[in-house]
Parts: structure tokens; sequence; C-alpha cells
């Protein structure tokens, strides 16, 4: 199939190879399909890009899910997953509720960091050659999509994980007309000060923080879905 038909963008490609098991086999009502296409960036080499040398351009990788229905189209999500991100300041999380269990203290500044899984769940195409209609937004719509995921989180003054991803998804679905759904899942990367007074009085909490360590467990998985 990848040889007798075109795979980017991955939108198209998965949504014939879904339609291939449809069509083809009369027992086949559903055929779900995944692609997950890496960053893959020519080495550089005495300032010029080699012509068949590569390296992988990190873990991001552009993921898609197309489904095909026998009699009801093809739905297609198009997602952004394994973008990991990180902002020395402007975050912070206070003024949330509290109850006899809550053990997390307030914060007005913080390190912010996830790892970005963010998808868009476009209209239901009706055929193939709608989806091949759609080639051109396919493209634009990741760009876009991560554009505004990076902008937003580097810029924005984040009173929360929460109130920061549900603003990248108005924009993204603001930007995109065709697309019914966005949703994101942003877990919680902690790093926390490191108390090194017992070292010769040395300060290295609040505005002298300039060591912290990474934590992995407990944390915090943030998922949200804003749909029109």
């Amino acid at each position: 199939m990848a040889k007798q038909h075109p795979v980017t963008p991955p939108e198209l490609f998965g949504s014939i190879l879904a339609s291939h098991f449809v069509e083809t086999y009369k027992h086949i009502h559903s055929a779900q399909v995944k692609i997950i296409t890496h960053r893959w960036t020519r080495i550089t080499v005495d300032g010029k890009p080699h012509p068949h040398s590569f390296m992988r351009d990190g873990a991001e990788t552009r993921n898609v899910e197309a489904v095909a229905n026998r009699g009801k189209g093809i739905d297609i999500r198009s997602a952004i997953a394994g973008l990991l991100v990180l902002k020395s300041t402007g975050s912070a999380f206070h003024g949330f509720v509290r109850n006899e269990y809550t053990a997390l203290s307030e914060v007005n500044d913080r390190i912010l960091s996830t790892e970005v899984d963010a998808g868009w769940k476009w209209n239901t195409f009706g055929s193939v050659k709608d989806v091949e209609a759609a080639v051109p937004n396919f493209d634009d719509a990741w760009s876009t999509a991560r554009e505004i995921t990076m902008a937003t989180f580097a810029n924005d003054e984040s009173a929360s994980v929460q109130n920061t991803m549900y603003k990248m998804c108005e924009q993204i679905l603001a930007a995109v007309p065709t697309v019914q759904a966005v949703d994101y899942s942003l877990p919680n990367k902690h790093y926390f000060e490191i108390d090194l007074s017992w070292h010769k009085g040395l300060k290295n909490t609040g505005k002298d923080a300039e060591v912290y360590a990474p934590q992995s467990d407990p944390n915090g998985l943030i998922q949200c879905t804003v749909s029109r």
C-alpha cells in the first residue's frame, strides 16, 4: 500500500489504508489505523545538509488515528506526542480547593514542565476523496497546533496547567474551522528546590533557588477536551 499510494500527509495514508479493509472485505465493518511519524533531520556536514544521512530529532512524534466505518465515513484524529517543554518561571498554582487530605502547597511562581500530548479531531469525512480534497489542511493544522502550543506555553502567565491548556484548545479551534474538538494530556514534570543550608549555610530556596531536583512521582496528569 505504501508503494502504491502517497504516505504524506499521514492523515491521507491512514484513511486509504483503513478504507481498503472496509471496502475489500465484506465481513469487516470498521477498520482502525494508527500511524506514528518520527522527526528525522538531515545531518549537517560542513554547513550543508547531507544528501542521505539523518538523525532522530528528539522524541516528539506526529500521530494520526484514522477509523473507517462502513456507510459512516472516516473519522480522523491528528496529534502531537512526546513534546517535552519547560519554562523556569511564569507559572503558578494557588487558590485551589483544599480539604483535610490536601498536602500540596500553594505557589506563586514555579518551574513548569510537561510532555505534551495534543490531539484534534476533524469533522467526519465522507470518503477518501473528501480526505484527498482536504490534504492542504493537515500539514497546516499540525504546524498551527504546534506553534500555538509552544507560544502559549512560553508566553502565558499560567494560573494553572488547566487554565493554559484551555487557552490552547480555544486557539486551535479558532484557527482550524474544520476541527470539531481539541484535547490535551499534560503530565506534571516536577522540579523541586533543594535545601542546601546544611552545607556551609548555602542558600538555595525561594529567591535564591538555582539548583533543582527532578521528581518522577507522585505527579498529576491533567487532561481536557474542548469541543465546539
